[in-house]
């Protein structure tokens, strides 16, 4: 399970339909940290059997681009009819893992990794990745337990949207409706040394909202944002990036507090601040992401 400075991180995840394969060619353009080839919501029902045929030469042509960041396919759900055949496709590609959606419970990560443990018994050079989408109440009361069925899985992803769909609430500006599952979420992630991913904004051409709720998933403890379009990117970055006043000021914090461990105190006063342990583990947390760039690049 991936710890420390090797959990993944992901500042925006940014998707696009399978079937629109022009779209998918611009991935190379994109600064997002890790992309999705969406075979699920974002391609309609009668063009998912072409775009998983087509769906290895898009990957390659992405390869030969030298696409920045990692890659990842989202298949149908479980329940699905296609999912089995959209994980065959998808792992006939090259690509670095899958994104399942609608993850109720352990059996559905236990299938996703034993899927990958399959492909990579054939021998993959590429270390796969799982990254689970919980999006229903079934998931969301689950969650917890699910978290350590399978060492692939590397982070959680919390789909707004459809939860309040499959619980029958309504959706406002606020989001207090989905308060409660989305930390639920990330709480089990980060319980289990995961990385979290935030919820999608739908509101697509309203930059100030995206920033509001990037925002507050932040504040929540999420790394970063599923993102619908391009446009979003760059905010998400931007949102789940370390400030330079952030930066400087956790390198001050550091160096006041080793300072004052060298004379024997545990609790410093640091700008009108009494600072203990937990904030001297943010401080350096800050650092990590800023000396790391956020994510390793391929």
């Amino acid at each position: 399970m991936p710890t420390g400075s090797n959990r993944l991180l992901i500042r925006s995840l940014l998707f696009a339909p399978a079937n629109r394969v022009e779209l998918l060619k611009k991935f190379p353009r994109q600064d997002a940290d890790a992309f999705v080839i969406d075979l699920e919501d974002g391609t309609p029902e009668s063009e998912r059997a072409a775009a998983r045929q087509q769906l290895s030469q898009t990957v390659q042509y992405l390869r030969r681009e030298r696409l920045r960041g990692l890659l990842f396919v989202r298949t149908n759900a479980s329940t699905s009819p296609h999912a089995d055949a959209d994980i065959e496709a998808a792992l006939g590609a090259d690509i670095d893992g899958l994104l399942i959606p609608k993850v109720g419970g352990a059996s559905d990560v236990e299938r996703g990794g034993a899927a990958l443990t399959a492909a990579e018994q054939r021998g993959r050079q590429r270390p796969l990745i799982l990254i689970g989408l919980i999006e229903t109440v079934q998931g969301v009361m689950n969650v917890q337990s699910l978290t350590t069925a399978d060492p692939h899985l590397a982070a959680l992803a919390f789909g707004g949207e459809d939860y309040i769909s499959d619980i029958g609430g309504r959706r406002t500006a606020e989001g207090l409706e989905v308060l409660y599952a989305r930390s639920q979420v990330v709480a089990a992630a980060k319980a289990a040394g995961l990385a979290a991913i935030d919820q999608v904004v739908v509101d697509i051409r309203d930059d100030e909202r995206f920033r509001q709720d990037a925002a507050l998933g932040r504040s929540l403890g999420y790394d970063g944002k599923m993102c619908l379009l391009p446009r979003q990117v760059a905010l998400a970055n931007d949102a789940f990036s370390p400030t330079p006043d952030e930066i400087d000021r956790s390198r001050r914090l550091i160096a006041a507090y080793e300072a004052a461990g060298a004379q024997g105190r545990g609790v410093i006063e640091f700008e009108g601040r009494m600072i203990d342990p937990p904030l001297l583990g943010r401080a350096r947390a800050v650092l990590e992401a800023a000396s790391r760039g956020i994510l390793d690049r391929r």
